[in-house]
């Protein structure tokens, strides 16, 4: 028999993945910001509309842009995080599902104990079990 499991994927910060990262960070915070610009622009299309509830309309509109900026939010502080991060610490990237074989006689807490892929500039460079 055959179960999924989740296996943490790990990266070990370089000078390249530190600025791969920032990259990636500014253009989150930049597609979020042009979604709250789009939500403005529909919000105020909705409200000249006749017969809707400007009040509410606004209260829906403004939660949304909320979410936004709390995530912009939340990027600004992985920054801040990153910057203080030494070259070759490892993070935690983010987490994938691999297929492990269950069979008779295979010990239960190996098989579930935390496995991890560790990469260095997208090339992975072990695999702890």
């Amino acid at each position: 028999m055959k179960i999924v499991k989740k296996v943490l994927v790990k990266q070990i910060i370089t000078d390249k993945s530190k600025r791969k990262l920032k990259r990636n960070f500014n253009e989150q915070i930049l597609r979020f910001e042009q979604e709250c610009q789009q939500l403005l622009f529909e919000q105020r299309k909705l409200q000249n509309k006749a017969g809707v509830s400007k009040q509410e309309i606004a209260a829906r509109f403004q939660q949304e842009i909320r979410k936004r900026k709390d995530k912009i939010k939340l990027i600004d502080f992985k920054m801040e995080q990153l910057e203080m991060l030494k070259t070759g610490s490892e993070i935690t990237e983010t987490e994938v599902e691999a297929l492990v074989e269950v069979k008779p006689g295979v010990n239960w807490n190996e098989l579930m104990a935390e496995k991890a892929i560790v990469i260095k500039d997208d090339v992975v460079v072990r695999i702890d079990e």
